[in-house]
């Protein structure tokens, strides 16, 4: 970093500090927005839309260009208070924004993030169910659900099972939000327990289910994020909730730990391209304001770390002979392709997370032939940045045809009629009959 940089981070203009309370609408927004006026060069502020009472649901970037996507640059989220009664991942939040904006030019560690990253953090995606809290409460509070009397964590489409509930102000809201940028990684901040649970929530019998478990094709990927904020924080890492539980080193697949219908994480991963783990970050749903500080000292590092992990596996753009980048193209690894084929974003770039190891990497046009490439994931990966494998195919394409013939996946339940998913999760007679035992008998 040059001094010319560090410089400006001694000289940026601070904002007010963040005292450690709980802040509401007008409060959150004035911090927001004092933010966004003093680190204007590396943030933007805007609403994804409004709740069912009217609230903005903000959204706070972070990066060398807040205002727009830049290519080679992975899009990284935070969403917290889905569940208005699940106040401590808010605060955590805002206190992120603040250690950020912060050090920015001083923080070698914080300015590279900033520089190779484009973050988006949205302290509450249901504000009317924060407001909604009269008298917090450990284990249940009127604010859980949204103004409506939904539980935004059900409220999307499922690929397991249909979900014929209203699709919520909320819901939909984020949902457009994932249409609008190239989401890589995202956690989303819950209370309640102490895990880093990871995909899939809901499953069939072809994802593992009669093993009490719904595994993804990257669950390898999986435990290895979850565990990487996990093993961060010591309450997490050992349950210190004291409650019996499957949890094993602060970490757990969302299937085996409860099935769940609907929810946020398994969206992400199918219908947005987005590896997306859900973090419990507290015993007591609302406690009281005084824990706040040991909440943002047992999570800070977690939380940094986890970002970084942004820049793990490969990516790249997709050309065609003419060097012309080609959008909508499924680019997938071969042994690990996803129910809804990943594809290039418009400017023609792929990313895909991946642990060190060798792969091929498969590249589909329609009505051309795969595209093979094989590519080594170093053990030691670049500084803040995956590894870089630019594909160049060779015939010329024709990006609009491409778009007509690969149409986005259908918002149903995709997995409903697979028969099998992998020869790892599938189940055998003797399984099942086991399981119909110990369901029968138990």
């Amino acid at each position: 970093m040059d001094c010319a940089r560090l410089w400006l981070g001694l000289l940026m203009p601070a904002a007010a500090a963040l005292d450690f309370s709980y802040h509401h609408q007008p409060e959150m927004e004035a911090f927001l927005k004092n933010v966004a006026q003093n680190y204007s060069s590396i943030t933007h502020l805007h609403s994804i839309g409004k709740s069912v009472q009217g609230r903005n649901l903000w959204v706070l970037v972070v990066g060398r260009s807040p205002k727009e996507h830049r290519i080679g640059i992975p899009e990284f989220k935070y969403v917290a208070n889905m569940h208005g009664d699940e106040a401590v991942g808010r605060e955590l939040l805002l206190h992120l924004i603040e250690y950020l904006v912060t050090r920015d030019g001083s923080d070698p560690e914080i300015t590279n993030l900033i520089n190779s990253t484009r973050i988006h953090i949205m302290p509450s995606m249901n504000p009317d169910g924060f407001e909604a809290v009269v008298k917090p409460d450990c284990f249940y509070n009127e604010g859980r659900d949204n103004s409506n009397f939904y539980d935004l964590n059900r409220n999307f489409p499922d690929a397991f099972e249909f979900n014929e509930v209203p699709r919520q102000p909320e819901t939909v809201a984020v949902m457009q939000w994932l249409n609008t940028e190239t989401f890589v990684l995202s956690a989303n901040l819950h209370g309640g327990a102490l895990v880093a649970s990871y995909p899939f929530d809901n499953g069939v019998p072809a994802t593992g289910t009669l093993y009490s478990r719904s595994l993804t094709p990257d669950d390898d990927v999986f435990q290895y994020l979850a565990n990487t904020y996990a093993s961060r924080n010591p309450d997490m890492k050992r349950n210190s909730c004291r409650i019996k539980t499957g949890f094993s080193n602060g970490i757990i697949n969302g299937y085996s730990w409860y099935p769940l219908k609907g929810g946020m994480q398994d969206y992400n991963y199918i219908w947005a391209q987005c590896f997306e783990i859900t973090l419990e970050l507290s015993c007591c749903k609302y406690p009281r304001k005084e824990k706040l500080p040991s909440f943002w000292k047992d999570n800070k590092d977690s939380l940094i770390e986890y970002i970084k992990q942004v820049h793990i596996g490969v990516k790249g753009r997709v050309f065609d002979q003419n060097k012309t980048p080609l959008s909508n193209v499924t680019v997938e690894v071969q042994d690990r392709k996803h129910i809804c084929p990943y594809r290039t974003n418009r400017f023609g770039e792929y990313y895909l997370l991946l642990l060190p190891g060798s792969y091929v990497i498969e590249v589909t046009v329609p009505g051309h032939d795969p595209h093979l490439i094989e590519v080594t994931i170093p053990h030691k990966s670049h500084n803040f940045s995956a590894l870089k494998k630019d594909i160049l195919l060779p015939f010329r394409g024709q990006s609009e045809h491409i778009s007509e013939l690969n149409p986005l996946c259908p918002r149903i339940p995709l997995y409903r009629e697979l028969e099998s998913h992998s020869a790892a999760t599938k189940p055998s007679l003797f399984l099942f009959l086991v399981t119909l035992f110990h369901i029968l008998f138990k």
